[in-house]
């Protein structure tokens, strides 16, 4: 797998995936606001103008990653990596957001992303990195143990239980 910035070449898969997660009715975690763009390019032009501090559209400069397999270049999940934290994402949001196509759960695929995206971290100077979860989320709460994640506590949110993890890079 590799991490790749978004561009016109992945345009309809992004589209399917979008349709995927409002089919479902899921969270569509680490892809920046995908799901209130009808337009892929105006969505594009939002997640790169985010990736600078001069023309962010929101809080705080972040990179939205696409996920790609390596074997059949095929969209398997995304993730946006905030550089730094706002007092939301200090306590609900964390620095990485992340979701992973339905038909591609259970394949370690979230794992291998967040390893990856903890690499990004470190190139950024990150020394630590806070990632949350709904308490409920077995797969996520795993997959960020498994990367060393470390429970500081749990809070409450508009009657959801996050946990927050913080991992030491």
């Amino acid at each position: 797998m590799k991490l790749l910035r978004p561009t016109i070449e992945y345009k309809q898969q992004i589209l399917e995936y979008k349709s995927e997660f409002v089919e479902s009715g899921e969270d569509m975690a680490g892809t920046s606001y995908l799901h209130k763009y009808d337009v892929y390019e105006e969505w594009m032009k939002f997640i790169l103008d985010n990736e600078n501090e001069s023309t962010k559209h929101t809080e705080v400069v972040a990179s939205v990653l696409l996920a790609i397999s390596e074997k059949d270049n095929k969209l398997l999940g995304m993730i946006n990596i905030r550089h730094t934290l706002n007092e939301y994402l200090y306590s609900y949001g964390g620095h990485i957001g992340y979701s992973v196509r339905k038909i591609e759960r259970r394949k370690g695929y979230a794992k291998e992303m967040l390893k990856i995206a903890l690499d990004e971290c470190s190139k950024l100077e990150m020394k630590k990195v806070l990632i949350t979860c709904d308490a409920n989320n077995i797969a996520s709460v795993k997959t960020i143990k498994s990367c060393g994640g470390i429970l500081e506590n749990e809070v409450c949110n508009d009657g959801r239980l996050i946990q927050r993890y913080w991992i030491e890079l």
